[in-house]
């Protein structure tokens, strides 16, 4: 099975994978987006909705995702407002047929308003216990934020895809090398600064709005790594309004975890890692037929 190989992920294959681990379908399977994994709603014969999700084969060894589970189930146990796997007999991580899933409850709600001052603060107060609870452990298994990774490697994977078209060629790496450069050696002489357990990839995407309140889906890229990598995505704006929306999401952030101002200077080595990360990600997914 390669690394692209979604092929023989059947709707019957799905089905009779969800109901052995004892839940009747009583519905058919709505695609959510997710380009990395496969990822259905459905509901059971007493109308319960569940999503599902069938993770990307050789993309996490289970160790990974296993912690990302038992991460979940810690933040869900300290009521924190997380959507967690469901835990059946024991377990959160199943297999059919060489595919391994998980079964999560189903929540909505409305997108995360990212210049909403009140929404903002609130959000500072549980990213704070997140981290709170986050830097009680380290991951064993689970990736770091790290520049070889998301900058060195990313740029070779680029260069490898040969995608940029021959014409461009010169030009884009002679700017990419640069960023890459910059942005590698900035990060590498800040890296004392403080790693906990993050949720990795905090965007207003994973964060779903309620009358109560927030809460956060998919964990599938929580990594070890400062923790403004979870408070920067949700900054928006010029500069005046992006510091504005910092100073209200960490007055209420701070409530429950210190911050380190001293890890404000990696925001943009930050951004320019997700940014030449992302452009390598596309090169090894665009055989992918969900592109």
């Amino acid at each position: 099975m390669s690394v692209f190989d979604f092929t023989s992920l059947s709707p019957d294959l799905i089905l009779d994978g969800i109901e052995s681990v004892g839940i009747r379908v009583d519905s058919g399977l709505l695609p959510l987006n997710s380009y990395e994994n496969r990822v259905y709603q459905f509901h059971d014969e007493h109308k319960v909705k569940y999503v599902t999700k069938f993770y990307r084969p050789q993309r996490w060894i289970l160790d990974q995702i296993q912690e990302e589970h038992d991460f979940a189930l810690e933040l869900e146990a300290e009521e924190l407002p997380v959507v967690a796997p469901m835990v059946i007999d024991g377990k959160t991580l199943f297999e059919h047929q060489g595919y391994h899933f998980a079964i999560f409850p189903c929540r909505g709600g409305r997108i995360f308003e990212v210049d909403n001052l009140n929404q903002l603060e609130w959000m500072g107060r549980f990213v704070g216990r997140i981290h709170a609870l986050g830097a009680k452990k380290t991951f064993k298994h689970r990736l770091t934020i790290n520049s070889q990774e998301m900058l060195i490697d990313a740029r070779e994977e680029i260069k490898t895809s040969q995608f940029v078209s021959s014409s461009l060629e010169l030009p884009f790496f002679t700017i990419l090398d640069q960023v890459v450069e910059v942005a590698s050696d900035h990060f590498q002489q800040n890296k004392h600064v403080s790693q906990i357990r993050l949720h990795g990839d905090c965007h207003a995407g994973n964060i779903l709005w309620t009358d109560a309140g927030p809460h956060f889906v998919d964990l599938d890229d929580c990594r070890q790594g400062p923790a403004i990598q979870d408070l920067w995505m949700m900054l928006s704006g010029d500069r005046q309004q992006q510091l504005l929306q910092l100073d209200t999401m960490l007055s209420g952030y701070e409530e429950f975890y210190s911050f380190e101002n001293n890890q404000l200077v990696l925001i943009e080595s930050l951004r320019t890692m997700r940014v030449v990360n992302y452009m390598a990600w596309l090169c090894k997914r665009w055989q992918d037929p969900a592109f």
